[in-house]
């Protein structure tokens, strides 16, 4: 199979020619608004099968567009996850799509009431570079699930993946049903402004506040899948070696370049010393040598990013932070192969306790009790995820039902998410709306209330004029008595 070149820079697509993609798949779904479950399943089972085929090209571009990145950690996060997703949905999708009976109100017994879902028509998916497969045909599949058609934006910075993505769908797909645009798009701003009947965006809250406000000009209801400063909650009642190590793995995993990554740890006070010491021992036993000889780890994707990073880590030290780096690194030489950093000693006018850090660079923050870690958590906006590590019960229940956040693993990090028969999506501030699962396919649907009225049901006993018996007694049994000192 040979390797998908990248769009030059004078391969640009023009406003016009988006347009048109847009209105021949408003034309193709006006025609076959419907799609069978059958006709749904055999599209689902061809994305499957192209991931198939194309896992080696895909890895090899995610590899190329990163500077390095394990063929196995794309494969696993990005590949396996669409592959689990499309699975989930071939199997399900049948089911989703029947008409779900409803009880009418005592007042319209023997009536008929359903909730019916009716694909909504064309979709845009907007995907962030961090893990461009994966955050492309999850939502994808959820839209085809529904009985969409899509239009898919790629990130700018991933030209390679950004191609091969493109020759694979359009392998199995025409322009009115799937359709995807990348880096030759030379203003992403015309893709957000088309009327879409539903916009998926994954990405930060800042360009989510951008693409809602041009959603509003159409109308077009937005999913959002933000991000946010994620916590892990060690508890005392935790062994911390085993926290370390896998909160090190959530860390250190596509270089905490992930929206669930958790952003810092919050732990008990006298375990700071411990804590810290399994973090670098963890790191040393996943990531074997030094930085520059291991290959199961990725880089920063690009230097503005590995900039921003070292911003983040100056101005901690200037405010008093100590970091430490997990192995060697020099950032001269080293650059985007960029290690776990630890910072303790952190205080909340630092701006790594303020922004989401997005890469390798995990804040540890002491407490004293766990009233202490949900006030703290509740003070700042609502994170994506939340990760407990406790084997109280008591203790998880209090965070659980005394803090929001989008999702929750219980003792690991990140695995709800790839868990494709519960719904993912953020809260407040880390998003709205959700994708995967059942949960998915309603977000991509309309829910139509339909009421069949009985041939013979006397509803005209509640029509005017007012007051006869019917009408007097449905009033008093359901309304009961008035006030009469009102």
């Amino acid at each position: 199979m040979t390797e998908a070149t990248p769009a030059s820079d004078s391969q640009t697509l023009s406003i016009e020619r988006i347009q048109a993609v847009f209105q021949a798949q408003k034309s193709a779904f006006d025609k076959a608004p419907y799609p069978s479950a059958s006709q749904r399943r055999q599209q689902l089972k061809a994305i499957k099968k192209q991931i198939s085929r194309y896992q080696d090209v895909l890895a090899h571009a995610m590899h190329q567009d990163f500077g390095c990145r394990s063929h196995a950690e794309s494969k696993m996060l990005d590949l396996l996850g669409s592959t689990l997703e499309a699975n989930h949905a071939i199997s399900h999708v049948k089911r989703w799509m029947q008409p779900s009976r409803r009880g009418t109100e005592l007042l319209f017994l023997t009536n008929k009431l359903e909730v019916r879902y009716q694909p909504k028509g064309v979709v845009g998916v907007i995907v962030p570079w961090n893990f461009p497969v994966y955050l492309a045909l999850g939502p994808l599949i959820a839209a085809i699930a529904a009985g969409n058609r899509v239009m898919v934006k790629m990130p700018e910075i991933t030209p390679h993946t950004n191609a091969a993505l493109k020759k694979m769908l359009a392998d199995i797909f025409s322009e009115d049903e799937v359709f995807l645009i990348g880096e030759e798009l030379s203003t992403p701003g015309d893709f957000t402004a088309l009327p879409f009947n539903h916009l998926i965006f994954t990405g930060s809250p800042a360009v989510g506040k951008i693409v809602m406000r041009q959603a509003a000009d159409n109308l077009t209801p937005v999913t959002l899948e933000l991000g946010g400063k994620s916590p892990a909650v060690v508890s005392r009642h935790y062994p911390i070696a085993d926290a370390a190590k896998r909160i090190t793995h959530g860390k250190a995993t596509n270089a905490g370049q992930i929206c669930v990554s958790p952003d810092y740890a919050l732990v008990p006070r006298e375990s700071m010393v411990a804590f810290v010491e399994a973090v670098q021992a963890s790191y040393a036993q996943l990531f074997k040598g030094s930085v520059r000889d291991n290959h199961d780890y990725t880089w920063i994707i690009n230097d503005r990013h590995v900039a921003r990073i070292q911003e983040l880590l100056a101005d901690a030290v200037s405010k008093g932070a100590t970091v430490v780096a997990c192995t060697a690194y020099d950032a001269a030489q080293d650059g985007r192969n960029m290690p776990l950093h630890v910072v303790t000693d952190c205080t909340p006018d630092m701006r790594i306790m303020q922004e989401e850090i997005f890469g390798p660079v995990l804040p540890v923050v002491s407490y004293d009790t766990t009233p202490e870690v949900i006030a703290y958590i509740n003070a700042r906006p609502r994170p994506l995820a939340l990760y407990c590590f406790s084997h109280n019960q008591t203790e998880r229940r209090e965070l659980l039902e005394q803090t929001h956040s989008g999702g929750v693993t219980i003792n690991d990090w990140g695995w709800h998410v790839v868990n494709h028969d519960a719904p993912f999506g953020g809260v407040g501030n880390s998003g709205m709306g959700t994708y995967h699962g059942e949960e998915g396919f309603c977000e991509l649907s309309h829910a139509k209330t339909v009421f069949k009225r009985h041939r013979f049901f006397p509803i005209g006993l509640f029509y005017p004029p007012y007051g006869n018996v019917v009408q007097r007694l449905a009033l008093r049994l359901f309304l009961g008595s008035a006030d009469p000192k009102l």
